[in-house]
Parts: structure tokens; C-alpha cells; sequence
């Protein structure tokens, strides 16, 4: 299975005018939340995301460790970088790798990011499963989690939950 896990603000952007991702909290700082990634990524084994979202994560977000040592990392990019035993960078087309990802045994595929990897695979329908995150913010501009696209996905509410002002909705392909 194949599945976006992804925060975005109420008015649907995944990052501010910067790139910056520093406003994804709940409504009060000091407020337990519920862990959703911990329960989440006990069913995955494989993450998939763009050169940005890399980037983002070694030089901002945990500069200091690679936070998905636990999983197989694609990170699809044209940049020529040497892959390691954790990571793989590739210039795969992202559908072409979920394609052939989805063949090989194993547990749920994450996508995490970006939004061109995210637009690529909706455009082919390769997502089976949709886990947003909807946080208590608007930004009025940034990184769009969803841009245009030539046809429609009807999906079906499979859960939602709420905690910190934070509402989980996931959805699956309509049937």
C-alpha cells in the first residue's frame, strides 16, 4: 500500500513562503499530543521523498542523525549523490519507483514529500492512502500540498481523530 502521511496547514499548504515548516504545532505548546507517526510507521518499511524534503530533514529538521534509519529512504533527485545503506538517491520518475516498489514483498510504502513527487504520483493514482494531518494555522501562501490536475480522486473518509486543535483525517480510494 502506498500512502501520503503528510501535515498541512487549514488552508492546504505542506510549507510557508520559505520552505519553513516551523509552524506545524498544535494550538498550545505545552499540550500532549497524541503519536500519530509512532503508531503509523510501525506498518512501514520504505519512505519516498524529493530533494527538497532531504534537505529539509538533514539540514533543518535533524541535522544530526538520519530520523528514518528504521526504513529503506528514496530520495528522488537529479543531483548525482552516492547512496548509502540507508538512503538511495535515484533520478527514478517516482511513479515508475512506486511501481516497481509496490512488487517487491514488504510493508507500506510512506510518501513524504514533496509536493512535485506527491503531484506525480496522484496525476498516475498511485496513492492508495491519504493521512492528513489539517494543523490549526493559515498561511495565506507557500508550497501548495495539492496543485492542479486533470482528473478527480474520489475517496472515502476511513478516519478521523482530533487532538491539540490537530484533525487526522484519512481517506482511501472511493469504491
Amino acid at each position: 500500500m502506498v500512502v501520503l502521511f503528510l501535515a498541512m496547514s487549514l488552508d492546504g499548504y505542506i510549507a510557508d513562503r520559505s520552505g519553513g515548516v516551523d509552524w506545524l504545532s498544535g494550538q498550545r505548546e505545552q499540550e500532549e499530543g497524541i503519536d500519530t507517526y509512532a503508531e503509523f510507521v510501525k506498518d512501514v518499511d520504505t519512505v519516498i521523498m524529493g530533494w527538497n524534503t532531504y534537505h529539509q530533514v538533514v539540514t533543518e529538521l535533524s541535522p544530526g542523525e538520519w530520523v528514518y534509519s528504521d526504513l529503506t529512504s528514496y530520495v528522488v533527485t537529479h543531483r548525482e549523490l552516492p547512496s548509502t545503506e540507508q538512503i538511495i538517491f535515484t533520478h527514478e520518475d517516482p511513479c515508475a519507483l512506486v511501481k516497481k516498489l509496490k512488487q517487491e514483498p514488504g510493508k507500506h510504502i510512506w510518501i513524504c514529500g514533496g509536493s512535485k513527487v506527491i503531484q506525480q504520483l496522484m496525476e498516475e493514482d498511485l496513492i492508495d492512502r491519504y493521512y492528513i494531518s489539517v494543523i490549526p494555522t493559515i498561511l495565506g501562501d507557500g508550497i501548495r500540498m495539492f496543485g492542479t490536475m486533470e482528473k478527480e480522486i474520489k475517496l472515502q473518509l476511513v478516519k478521523t481523530q482530533t487532538y491539540n486543535g490537530i484533525t487526522d483525517l484519512v481517506y482511501q480510494h472511493r469504491l
